[in-house]
């Protein structure tokens, strides 16, 4: 072999490993579609995809959520064309269009989504077409989610735009009332329990929150979208496409916030600046957060011994997504007196927007201690990265968390996708009380046996 015959080959193998990812922390924009569609009760999803598609994201998606299932359509019963190669030579529309017929007949739900891979994206499939001849019939939209779209972040929203597009109508805006968007069902394991505290915690200063996700009448919630005074974003990235479009079609106006707050200081900044939006009374905020700022910090003051002669100010670590880091970075900080050491963002957002959540993580901290902000994605840079450093909590995923005591002598609770690890139903950290179930979770492990 010659010398140039040798470094191009090294050059070749060099530019394939760069290519190469391990476990990365989401799945596909199919996945986020489809996961979202079954997070809204009565939607019914129907891939237009090969049937290893959807069987895939019952393992790399709910169970990876928390241990949880599809719910009644999702995982096994979700129905599929199971598209092979005699599709990709001859086309699915046919199958599509009997599938479609079929699932609207047998399958008991209030709402319908074609949510289409990569086949039929290659293929050229009119999934338009195909769906536009049951519009009269039933509620129904597609989705363009091949593999080459995005990720389950961006299959969010493009769930979301295709209902915007295709399926809403204008209607009379109803003061007092938002949509909250940017929780992504099973990319964010703790979504259930984080839509119903949000909804409830507005619900005290008198704003009505339209969270869609698990609401009983999931076809109402989005119908009802349009009503809404203003749309609040708890993300800071995902989700921001849908309140774009959803202002330049229905002049509805935005808010963005980093992410769901955690515990009372960031829950009484997230309540003043919806209230000063929306022009509700400060006295009657300010109420509400006197009472909860009074009961949590008095629950609070329970857990002072373990706090103080377990662990006192201990440095800590954050993989996770970027809202998810924002809001469990800055709870451990300033209301707890952790150190930040590291913290890696996973979930891959938009250049643009880096420097703003770096800001967020750590621009706001009551410490002179500032993490390290990385972006990444790759399981093994993840680990790589956590190295050689000083911290006793890890809060990460799954796949942390077999390792963490004997790579990094930390103890792993996991807070982000993927987890497998427990089950996770409403459990979350969301809003005044949420910093206490977090503080159990971190605290446990040095409970007894006395």
């Amino acid at each position: 072999m010659t010398l140039s015959e040798s470094d191009e080959q090294q050059t070749s193998t060099e530019t394939t490993s760069s290519s190469i990812m391990e476990a990365p922390r989401y799945s596909c924009a199919l996945a986020g579609a489809y996961a979202t569609a079954t997070g809204i009760y009565g939607v019914v999803p129907i891939l237009h995809s090969g049937a290893g598609c959807g069987i895939a994201q019952l393992f790399g998606q709910f169970y990876a959520a928390g241990q949880n299932a599809g719910g009644p359509i999702g995982g096994t019963n979700t129905p599929c064309s199971g598209l092979v190669e005699e599709h990709v030579i001859f086309g699915g529309e046919k199958k599509l269009r009997q599938l479609i017929q079929s699932t609207t007949e047998l399958m008991n739900g209030t709402f319908y989504a074609v949510i289409a891979g990569c086949v039929p994206s290659l293929i050229g499939d009119d999934m338009a077409s195909v769906v536009g001849e049951f519009r009269k019939q039933v509620p129904i939209v597609f989705v363009n989610t091949s593999g080459f779209k995005g990720t389950s972040y961006d299959g969010y929203e493009l769930f979301f735009t295709s209902v915007i597009d295709q399926f809403l109508t204008e209607l009379p805006v109803e003061k007092g009332t938002v949509n909250v968007f940017g929780i992504v069902p099973d990319q964010h394991i703790f979504w259930k329990g984080e839509s119903r505290v949000i909804k409830e915690t507005l619900a005290e200063i008198g704003v009505k929150a339209n969270v869609i996700l698990t609401e009983p009448d999931g076809l109402e919630r989005l119908k009802a979208i349009p009503a809404a005074e203003y749309n609040l974003v708890l993300s800071p990235w995902n989700g921001h496409a849908i309140a774009e479009l959803l202002k330049e079609k229905f002049n509805t106006p935005y808010l963005t916030f980093p992410g769901v707050p955690i515990g009372p200081k960031q829950t009484s900044v997230f309540l003043r600046t919806i209230a000063e939006t929306l022009g509700i009374p400060s006295d009657r905020v300010e109420a509400v957060i006197k009472k909860e700022e009074k009961r949590v910090y008095r629950v609070m003051e329970h857990l002072g011994d373990m706090h103080l002669l377990v662990r006192p100010h201990p440095y800590f670590a954050v993989v996770a997504d970027a809202g998810t880091a924002v809001s469990i970075t800055n709870y451990l900080t300033n209301e707890m007196g952790y150190l930040p050491e590291i913290v890696q963002i996973t979930d891959s957002p938009p250049d643009e927007v880096r420097d703003a959540i770096v800001d967020a993580i750590a621009g706001h901290l009551e410490t002179p201690v500032r993490p390290e902000v990385i972006f990444e994605a790759d399981s093994y840079k993840i680990r790589q990265n956590l190295k050689g450093r000083s911290f006793m909590f890890l809060y990460a995923s799954s796949l942390e968390a077999p390792t963490a005591m004997e790579e990094f002598s930390a103890l792993s609770l996991s807070v982000a996708f993927p987890t497998l690890n427990r089950l996770i139903l409403e459990r979350n950290y969301a809003g005044f009380s949420g910093g206490l179930t977090l503080m159990e979770d971190s605290m446990s492990p040095f409970a007894g046996p006395l």
